[in-house]
């Protein structure tokens, strides 16, 4: 019989996410190492067990939604056809990926530079927006989306309709699992060439 009286065991993966739930509603700078325990309810000692601080704590959190952004674009379906597919696939699984994903891409989301960790993650964040622009100019030049919208343009609109589901989804919301074809239908009837 097992003796609930003890805590559960913490791994780093439960520790992060008890971590992104607290610097999504405290915000990174505004939340200490003593809030992490407290909301984990173990000693910071323990904590220190796993990571060496909170900055670690923050680049596992971003990164692992940063490695679920960057995997799409080694999919086969945003690797090989035509380029206006390539980049509807990337679309969907993006938004896809941000429903799944949620607390580690709000948190991504709100990362402004203040350190070396958030600094990193805006720049894979640009590398990302730049490697999806590229498929927006691919589809542009092979004649699949209208030539009058500038392509970083029609990419930060694209990826601006998809990062604002995170103020407004809530998981177990209804109708959420047709959300990523929502989301690209709406983008794509009105960027595709006619």
């Amino acid at each position: 019989m097992a003796d609930h009286s003890t805590r559960a065991a913490y791994t780093v993966e439960s520790l992060l996410a008890v971590t992104v739930r607290v610097f999504n509603e405290r915000g990174y700078d505004g939340t200490s190492m003593e809030d992490l325990s407290r909301a984990a309810g173990i000693s910071k000692s323990s904590i220190y067990h796993h990571v060496r601080g909170k900055e670690e704590l923050l680049r596992l959190a971003v990164g692992r939604a940063l490695d679920a952004l960057f995997a799409i674009l080694d999919e086969p379906g945003a690797a090989a056809g035509r380029p206006v597919d390539r980049l509807e696939h990337v679309v969907r699984r993006t938004a896809e990926v941000l429903l799944a994903e949620l607390p580690y891409v709000t948190l991504l989301l709100r990362v402004r530079g203040n350190t070396a960790t958030e600094q990193w993650a805006l720049e894979r964040r640009r590398d990302f927006d730049h490697r999806v622009a590229e498929l927006v100019q691919a589809a542009v030049a092979a004649g699949e989306l209208r030539a009058d919208v500038e392509p970083r343009l029609a990419t930060r609109l694209l990826f601006g309709t998809v990062n604002s589901l995170v103020e407004w989804y809530r998981p177990g919301q209804r109708g959420a699992e047709g959300l990523p074809d929502a989301v690209a239908r709406f983008a794509f009837d009105g960027l595709r060439a006619r």
